[in-house]
């Protein structure tokens, strides 16, 4: 996300300075295809490339010491990669994010589900992991839940999960019970709006398509999308693609139940479990 940000800032930059790519590209000794790369966020670039864009675009003044920041930023690991995680996934935009909106008839959602309904549910993917890849991910998923009570690093969650969520087995009744207490517990947090969609209101929209929406309070760069597909996921940030998204989150939890409602549906799931 940080890489994107500058990408865009560069590129704006770029825009404001008169220049086009095809006359950029060659006083920054660069092709036009590795510029648009660099401000498209595919491909990254060190302070030495920045203060030479920046010196050719005549950025002057206080611009430069945030951009040399920025760019330095960008070129840190983030946390999650001491747990072997790349930074190709969904947890480095999460990261970054400080509003998620989730709606899943599968699962309940990472940020709210206990380590062992976590680790039940890594247990069965198709991708053999040993125990210390299990581990790790278990770790990934608590460094994240932190957010939700982190006075730093705050994170915001609006949730709509499925009732089926609450009724399907993961790892076994224990499991369960301890999961729905979990999700009671979570539903408390100042953070964190928990909605259920009621069996009893039969099919819905977005019923077959779980996402994600993610906010960025701190980077200009609007809201994303993130939907997670057999082969792997997509990231969209296309305003007109994304606002579809926002019109059908807001139209499921119209639908769903509110969360006073909510916790007092999963507290008679648990005592039936």
């Amino acid at each position: 996300m940080r890489r994107l940000h500058l990408g865009r800032i560069l590129r704006e930059l770029r825009e404001e300075a008169g220049l086009s790519l095809e006359v950029a590209a060659p006083a920054l000794d660069w092709s036009s295809s590795k510029l648009s790369r660099i401000e498209n966020g595919r491909q990254g670039v060190d302070t030495h490339g920045v203060r030479t864009m920046m010196d050719i675009y005549g950025v002057s003044g206080s611009q430069w010491d945030e951009l040399l920041d920025l760019t330095r930023t960008v070129a840190e690991k983030g946390w999650w990669r001491a747990y072997g995680l790349d930074d190709k996934g969904y947890v480095p935009l999460e990261a970054e994010a400080t509003l998620v909106r989730e709606a899943t008839a599968a699962y309940v959602p990472g940020l709210l589900q206990a380590d062992a309904y976590a680790r039940a549910v890594f247990a069965i993917s198709i991708q053999p992991r040993t125990q210390a890849e299990l581990d790790n991910l278990a770790a990934v998923r608590r460094h994240r839940q932190e957010r939700l009570t982190s006075v730093d690093d705050p994170l915001e969650l609006v949730a709509v999960i499925d009732e089926a969520v609450l009724r399907r087995s993961v790892g076994g009744p224990a499991v369960m019970r301890a999961q729905l207490a979990h999700l009671v517990e979570a539903a408390a947090l100042d953070r964190v709006a928990l909605h259920v969609m009621p069996l009893s209101v039969g099919a819905y929209p977005g019923l077959s398509a779980p996402f994600t929406l993610l906010t960025f309070g701190g980077i200009d760069f609007g809201d994303m999308l993130y939907v997670e597909h057999p082969a792997g996921a997509v990231h969209i940030n296309k305003e007109e693609q994304v606002a579809v998204a926002r019109l059908k989150f807001d139209r499921l939890r119209s639908f769903a139940l509110d969360p006073d409602e909510s916790v007092a549906l999963i507290q008679r799931v648990a005592a039936e479990t």
